[in-house]
């Protein structure tokens, strides 16, 4: 087999090999942030959502399944990517301070009982970690995603909150198991409101 393919399916065994081992050990945790988010969901709250880079792609793909649908047909849920607004994720990094474009959309848009997912690789964007003290004084609860161990984020988070921490080193993979676990929160948000889906 040509070196370059070999390359590419080792990528796809490396993923899938994760994705085993992660099964384990996060299911608990995204079990719990489905109560959290349904919990919210259901008493009029909404969902706030940041990251950067494909964790900024993350959020807003989180926010696009819930305001419009995951697969299966029902009423919007209020959920928000604090990643898209140009005009003030700009003004806040440059009236401010970048570390401050996320927590500052928190404190004005975040009310009691309303979640935030937190999503950070490395569990250390201070942006990020910012946010979840933001949301804390909001009497929030947070759903943090990570990897390499946690980092900061560890000690950021309250008994109440949420850790969804893949168990690996590389960007790459990590943000490969968050989408998973992300789509796994939206079938179960489903799954929690609608019931089970009827064959047909």
């Amino acid at each position: 087999m040509p070196m370059l393919e070999q390359r590419i399916q080792q990528q796809f065994f490396d993923s899938a090999d994760l994705k085993y081992a992660a099964a384990e050990i996060l299911s608990r945790p995204i079990a719990d942030a489905v109560s959290a988010v349904v919990g919210c969901i259901t008493a009029g709250g909404k969902v706030l959502a940041c990251g950067n880079g494909g964790s900024a792609s993350d959020a807003q793909h989180f926010a696009a399944e819930f305001v419009g649908r995951f697969e299966r047909e029902r009423p919007g849920l209020a959920a928000l990517a604090l990643t898209t607004d140009t005009s003030i994720l700009t003004a806040i990094g440059n009236d401010y301070d970048f570390n401050a474009i996320f927590s500052k959309q928190v404190q004005a848009l975040g009310a009691p009982g309303d979640v935030l997912i937190a999503i950070t690789t490395s569990g250390n964007s201070a942006n990020v970690l910012a946010a979840v003290e933001a949301a804390h004084a909001k009497e929030m609860t947070v759903i943090a995603l990570t990897g390499r161990g946690g980092g900061k984020m560890l000690a950021e988070l309250t008994e109440t909150d949420v850790h969804i921490c893949v168990p690996h080193e590389r960007t790459a993979r990590i943000q490969e198991v968050h989408i998973l676990a992300l789509h796994c929160l939206c079938d179960a948000v489903d799954l929690q409101l609608l019931g089970e889906q009827e064959n047909t």
